[in-house]
């Protein structure tokens, strides 16, 4: 009578030899990263729907300044530049740090805009542009915000700074502080209205990045930067955006000048909901800053489209998942993603996910699982982290088992 093998025994072979696959297959399949095509929305909806062809895309305008870009808004992308990363003076557009601090306090409840400011000798005794306030005399946040957009007064200036801070050389600092965390690499403050210094330099690339925060972050207060003008101490004065009355579709932001700075301007617009940045540093005149920038826009208009690709947390695509208690995690973005292309170039736009291969679980919502790459032809426009949509735990010791098993065989 032949032998036989107790079932007890069977069973432990049989587990013996799941190991054995197990350990080859832990160290004979490394993980790898994979390129998955990532699904887009309809980009139909991106031609021209008037089905006229789309005009070619010309050379960006040359204009008269010594560094200059233009950046759209919502995708965060540079539609042209030169010498973008040079230092240079910013003269008054310093400013726009001044006011994106004393935003940032008005914010955080540190200040309120119904604080009534006691103006110091200091403040009064600044120099060039000014609001016109009286040592001594005291003045809303309010309106000293409306003196320093407005009036670009460098007494409005000082005033706020010492407000936020208790003095001139705290608020800078923390003027430098917030150009740190915005990433204005090249950014270096030594007084908070711009006054020329040798150390006290920034780029054209550096006054986007803050442009771009102020807008976004404090939408609330962007009003002042389309003000025509405003009145203190009987004096009016208008806003030195001169763009403001030759183009209604700009609504911002600070003007500049000094003797070694030139003549700067950032103007902020919007159409048919495509808002557009301009830096334009050290022109040779008004006229000619005002015309670089009106430039600038009118060919990031005329030529290019922003459209939404994704939304935030809307799944992009599904992935496999091994080893987990789910087979399967759909993968999303955690920020709205926008691209500006060239018009008429829709059709070579492209997506692609890259995540490991094979992708196992634990994986959780709060680290990537991959990325997401976008493409206008050969050129990546954009990548973004792909994060699980849920938390996909490991499985249990025979789902880790027989997931082992089946990528031995893969």
């Amino acid at each position: 009578m032949p032998e036989t093998t107790p079932v007890p025994l069977k069973l432990a072979a049989t587990l013996l030899v799941a190991l054995s696959l197990v350990a080859c297959s832990e160290s004979e399949s490394p993980v790898a990263d994979r390129a998955i095509a990532a699904p887009l929305p309809d980009v139909t909806a991106l031609s021209n729907a008037s089905g006229v062809k789309p005009p070619p895309i010309p050379a960006p305008p040359q204009v008269q300044a010594r560094g200059y870009i233009l950046l759209d808004y919502a995708s965060d992308q540079p539609l042209t530049a030169s010498n973008e990363n040079e230092r240079l003076e910013p003269a008054s557009l310093t400013k726009l740090m001044t006011a994106y601090a004393v935003f940032h306090a008005l914010k955080d409840g540190r200040i309120k805009l119904t604080d009534m400011v006691t103006i110091s000798p200091h403040a009064r005794a600044q120099e060039g542009s000014r609001m016109f306030v009286d040592v001594g005399t005291q003045v809303s946040v309010e309106n000293l915000i409306q003196g320093l957009i407005v009036q670009s007064g460098n007494d409005a200036t000082v005033a706020l700074a010492e407000h936020v801070a208790g003095s001139e050389p705290v608020f800078v600092d923390l003027m430098n502080r917030y150009a740190q965390q915005l990433g204005m690499v090249g950014t270096r403050f030594q007084n908070s209205p711009g006054m020329p210094h040798p150390e006290h330099y920034t780029t054209a690339r550096d006054i986007a990045v803050l442009s771009r925060a102020l807008i976004k972050e404090y939408p609330e207060y962007y009003k002042w930067y389309s003000q025509r003008s405003f009145t203190w101490n009987k004096i009016t004065q208008p806003n030195r955006n001169g763009l403001l009355d030759r183009d209604p579709s700009v609504d911002g932001l600070k003007t500049g000048h000094t003797e070694s700075a030139g003549y700067c301007l950032v103007s902020s617009a919007q159409r048919d909901g495509m808002r557009l940045i301009s830096v334009v540093m050290g022109s040779p005149s008004v006229r000619a800053r005002e015309d670089a920038s009106s430039a600038l826009l009118n060919y990031g208009f005329n030529f290019y489209q922003t459209r939404q690709l994704y939304a935030n947390k809307a799944p992009v695509m599904t992935v496999k998942v091994w080893k987990g208690a789910a087979d399967e995690v759909p993968l999303d973005v955690t920020q709205d993603i926008y691209v500006t292309i060239p018009r008429g170039q829709e059709n070579l736009l492209g997506a692609a996910a890259d995540v490991p291969n094979p992708l196992f679980a634990p994986l959780s919502p709060s680290k990537p699982a991959g990325q997401l790459r976008l493409t206008l032809g050969d050129k990546v426009i954009g990548t973004y982290p792909l994060h699980p949509a849920q938390e996909v735990p490991e499985a249990g010791f025979f789902g880790r088992l027989a997931d082992d098993v089946k990528l031995w065989f893969q």
